[in-house]
């Protein structure tokens, strides 16, 4: 793979300014362009020490998608030699375009970063934001091996993980996983202010579940109505499967068929399970140990080391515990095997180990 000395990142919004951030680190130069100057000077400001002027080895564009197209055309006149990435979260109808254009084409390599934040611009932008995540590429017919091996590379010095995939399965994947739950996630959001007043004054009782599924509501509109445009028809087909399951449910709920309830809760729950506990891994069976521990100084690391002395990897954790409690009980993922291995040597220690 050939080194990458200079990258151009056209759009310094989050994603944007993230790469430039972590290609910083890695001690890559970038050169940045923004049509907005406001965006573009906070972004130059944050990565002054790394702007050069060089010819890029590679060219970012990070803007809406309905800007993509164009900004990919520009760039492609100025830098025909250079290799070209999008980090859209819609592929299909860029990459029939794309193909259109051979020579563009030859150098274009669609992706998308499975990562972001609810807030938006370069002001929320982190050097960390890849590391450990999923990253999709999406060759077209006409991309260039070595052009894809370079933006492989790229991604693996970011610190994210390629997943490559065609564009018509990545967009039917992000409408099930990530658009259909932005939008259920503003409906059930937008649905607050049509609360009674005299509901309404105790809003402040939301427990953790209704903020949980809000969280995303937060997100940038005018952003998500280009991404939700771009994806309408794999969009539409999702929210007419939620609207039958949800005339179902109504149903089973008046006629009090506590049956049919119980059965969509253990869709639910089956479903939920596959759900990796590591953002953007590959899913894996997680067998879960609680453990209980003490509340005293030290309890937490003499459990982690005696899971280093096995060698076993902590999948994922959760800790419960409440102020003056004697005890704690914390929850640790790990695979089949290790979580096997991790029981049977806590318990000979005398530990309290049950297993879900």
């Amino acid at each position: 793979m050939g080194a990458i000395h200079h990258v151009r990142i056209v759009g310094t919004g989050l994603i944007g300014t993230s790469i430039g951030l972590a290609l910083a680190q890695q001690g890559v130069s970038l050169s940045l362009y923004d049509k907005d100057e406001s965006a573009l000077n906070l972004a130059s400001d944050l990565l002054r020490e790394s702007l050069s002027n060089e010819m890029p080895d590679l060219v970012v564009i990070a803007t809406p998608p309905q800007s993509v197209l164009g900004a990919l055309k520009d760039e492609f006149e100025l830098n025909p030699q250079s290799c070209f990435i999008d980090i859209t979260s819609v592929k299909n109808n860029l990459l029939l375009e794309v193909e259109g254009l051979t020579e563009i084409a030859q150098r274009f390599v669609g992706t998308h970063p499975m990562a972001g934040r609810e807030r938006t611009g370069a002001s929320s932008a982190q050097a960390d934001l890849f590391q450990g995540r999923a990253w999709v590429v999406c060759p077209n017919q006409h991309t260039k091996p070595e052009v894809r091996e370079i933006v492989v590379g790229l991604i693996e010095l970011l610190g994210a993980t390629p997943y490559v995939m065609n564009a018509k399965q990545h967009d039917e994947l992000m409408a099930q996983i990530s658009h259909t739950p932005q939008v259920l996630s503003t409906i059930l959001a937008g649905s607050l202010l049509q609360m009674s007043p005299e509901l309404a004054s105790g809003i402040e009782l939301s427990g953790q579940g209704l903020r949980d599924m809000t969280r995303i509501a937060g997100s940038d509109g005018a952003l998500w109505a280009q991404i939700l445009t771009e994806n309408s028809s794999s969009v539409s087909d999702f929210l007419l499967d939620f609207e039958r399951e949800l005339e179902n449910f109504r149903l089973a709920l008046v006629g009090g068929d506590t049956e049919t309830i119980l059965d969509f809760f253990n869709k639910g729950n089956s479903g939920q399970l596959k759900i990796s506990g590591k953002h953007g891994a590959k899913p894996r069976n997680y067998t879960h140990l609680l453990i209980v521990i003490k509340d005293e100084p030290g309890a937490l690391s003499e459990l982690f080391n005696e899971c280093a002395k096995l060698n076993a990897n902590i999948e994922d954790l959760s800790i419960e515990h409440s102020p003056g409690q004697l005890t704690g009980l914390i929850t640790l993922a790990f695979s089949p095997e290790d979580a096997q291995i991790v029981k049977n040597h806590l318990i000979a220690k005398d530990w309290k180990v049950h297993q879900r």
